[in-house]
């Protein structure tokens, strides 16, 4: 069940934002709803990994951006005065490895990255192209 908000937030606390209205900022595909997220975000959003991640996807498949346009719009969001990366160290890293590694999702990237940072290497994948990456693991599937 969706509960709707007054669009308040608390003393201090910022405001978050999903995929759609992401993507929204990024393409302007639909001016109305990209002017209400840019009033939206004003006063600071945060974006969590998963709406990042998720965006970058929109980008590629329904926009059919490639990654050098998907790495510059993560850029731009990592620089963006309104918005907040969760862990932009781990964003900012991640992105480098998407620039370094073709043919490896940016959100590949962010898996690796994040687990790097958490201690939990090797990363186990099934994924030759992604086992390129420092720190995982590829696995071969047993009979």
């Amino acid at each position: 069940m969706c509960v709707q908000s007054s669009g308040t937030t608390r003393a201090g606390a910022m405001r978050a934002v999903d995929t759609n209205l992401l993507v929204r900022l990024l393409t302007g595909d639909d001016p109305g709803q990209a002017r209400a997220a840019d009033e939206f975000i004003a006063g600071g959003a945060w974006i969590p990994h998963i709406v990042l991640v998720e965006a970058t996807w929109v980008l590629a498949s329904a926009f059919e951006l490639g990654r050098a346009q998907i790495a510059a719009a993560v850029g731009m969001l990592l620089d963006h005065r309104s918005l907040a990366v969760e862990d932009p160290e781990a964003v900012t890293a991640a992105l480098a490895s998407f620039r370094q590694h073709a043919g490896v999702e940016f959100s590949d990237c962010l898996v690796q990255e994040t687990a790097r940072r958490a201690g939990h290497l090797p990363l186990g994948t099934f994924d030759r192209r992604f086992a390129r990456l420092p720190g995982t693991q590829h696995l071969s599937q047993r009979p």
